[in-house]
Parts: C-alpha cells; structure tokens; sequence
C-alpha cells in the first residue's frame, strides 16, 4: 500500500482494520469470545431455518417470513465475524480493497433488507389479529413472497448507493480503519475529499430505511394494541399479544442496539465497536432464542426432531 498524499480509490489495494485497541494477550479471549459467539449464530439459524422448511405445520406466512430473518441474520453476522475472528490472531490485520467494497456493501445489504422484512413481519401481526378472518386470503403466498422480494430489492438498492458514494472519495496517505470491519463512517474519515454529499446521502438513504420501516411498525402495534384490548377476556388477550411478543422483542433489541450505535459519540470509538458487536453477533444469536423459546409452534417443531432423533438412536 502506496503513502501518498492523496489518491483515488483506484490507487488503493487494501486497508488495515485496527480491530480493538486492547492488550496483545486479550486477542485471543477476544478470538474465542467471537468464535463462540459466531457458533451460536450458525447453529441457532440454520436450525431454525431447517425447523421451518422441514416441518409442514410451519408453512405459514409468518414462518416463511421467520425463515428468511434467519437466513438474514445468519448472513450479514457471517460477512463481518469470519474476518474478525482471522484479525485477532493475525499481524497484520489486512483486508483487500475488494474485499472491503464486498464486505459494506453486503452488510449494508443484508441490514437494510431485515429492517424492510421486519417492518412486513409487523404488517403479518396487524392482519392476523386484526383481521384473522380474512388472514389467509390478505396474506397469500404471492404477497408474502413480494414483501420479501421488495425487502430484498430495498437492501440492494440502498446498498449501491451507499457503496458508491463511499469509495468515491480520494484517500488520504493513511489506510487504517479504526475498526473490525469496514465500516463507513470510519472509511469516510480517512478520506481527504469533501464529504457533504456523503453526509447528504447518507442521511437521505436513513430517512428512506429508517421512516417508512418504523412507520408501518408503529401503525401495526397500534391497531394490534387497539384490538387487542377490546378483547373481553385476559386469556384472550395474553394469546393475542403472546403471537406478536415475539416479533416486538426482535425488533426492540436490532433498533435499541443500532440506535445506541449511531448516538454514542465519535469521540468513544471503543465503544461504538462493542455496541456495534451487539448487533452483529450478539443479536443474530438471541433471535432464534427468542423466537423458539416464545413460540409454541416452534417448540412443538423442535421438540419432534429431538423426539426422531432419540428413537432413531
């Protein structure tokens, strides 16, 4: 990597991810905290995923939206951590210019596609308490897979954007990325252009994810609590509320450890790493835990593979 004073991007053939500004001897605690982690996050998804595609009572709206959260969850961990885990035991902590263009651009992907995907799976909850008459007919397998398909397009849209937007800037003599990840705002800062229309764009596309998504969230656990409480009675209710608890907590935990993110102070990089490690690992391991611990379907689903497999030893 050449020291210039300034260049393109094109002048630039990798970067340095600083990682944690911790003691030498606290990477590899480091490495096998992250590599547990990780553990769970691969062995939680790809059961619940399996749980899903494999049992035919499960072959809903909901779960057809559940499936594709783990398979989200279970990709945008996977495009950060694997790299993490290499750096804490590596020297020199480098990652490609390629590699790092690949890396924002599917995490951005695979995070703006679940905020979409949550704000449908909040849409399901609204038909199905508020209207669960007509739930079968709203929320055919057509819709069910345009909502997802719509998800996925809004990720791959955005994170174009925001890709191209953040390496068209010129890069100053520095390489290093005060991060574990190529993150953004840290890309930004090592940059020597002018940065207004990436500050522009960027609050623009965070209007477009962030307005639209908490709007219909909002709006459906209004209607949902509204209906809810003309329930004449508590076991009514409970039931009601228990189909969407859920759901509500996926989506407390992803948008409470984002927000905290992006409002702790530039100044406290240290601390936006751990809370960014929240919503990479951290979240992604709790969902599937969630969900099957606060859903009887997936309990009675999960309960019937240990059952086969018992009989089968």
């Amino acid at each position: 990597m050449s020291d210039k004073g300034a260049g393109n991007h094109s002048d630039v053939t990798g970067f340095i991810l600083v990682g944690f500004r911790v003691r030498p001897e606290l990477h590899v605690l480091l490495f096998l905290v992250f590599l547990l982690v990780y553990g769970m996050v691969l062995l939680g998804n790809i059961g619940m995923m399996a749980i899903i595609v494999t049992d035919s009572q499960l072959n809903t709206p909901m779960y057809f939206f559940l499936g594709n959260l783990s398979f989200i969850d279970l990709s945008y961990s996977t495009v950060i951590a694997p790299q993490a885990i290499i750096n804490f035991l590596s020297e020199k902590k480098t990652i490609s210019f390629v590699g790092c263009v690949a890396q924002l651009f599917l995490y951005a992907f695979f995070m703006v596609t679940e905020a979409f995907l949550l704000a449908a799976m909040a849409y399901d909850r609204f038909i199905a308490i508020c209207n669960p008459l007509l739930y079968s007919v709203h929320m055919s397998r057509r819709l069910c897979s345009q909502l997802v398909a719509g998800s996925y397009l809004c990720g791959w849209l955005s994170s174009i954007l925001q890709v191209s937007i953040t390496f068209s800037v010129s890069f100053c003599a520095s390489r290093v990325i005060d991060h574990f990840y190529c993150d953004s705002y840290q890309i930004e800062k090592i940059s020597c252009s002018n940065l207004s229309v990436n500050k522009m764009v960027s609050l623009s596309l965070a209007a477009f994810i962030i307005l639209p998504t908490i709007v219909v969230i909002v709006v459906s656990y209004m209607y949902i609590v509204t209906t809810v409480l003309k329930i004449p009675s508590r076991d009514g209710r409970k039931k009601a509320f228990s189909t969407c608890s859920s759901h509500l907590g996926v989506v407390s935990l992803l948008y409470g450890t984002v927000s905290f993110v992006y409002l702790t102070p530039p100044s406290n990089p240290e601390l936006r790493k751990v809370a960014s490690v929240f919503y990479i690992l951290v979240t992604p391991m709790l969902n599937p835990l969630i969900y099957s611990l606060r859903n009887k379907d997936v309990k009675q689903a999960l309960g019937k593979v240990l059952w086969k497999k018992k009989s089968l030893d």
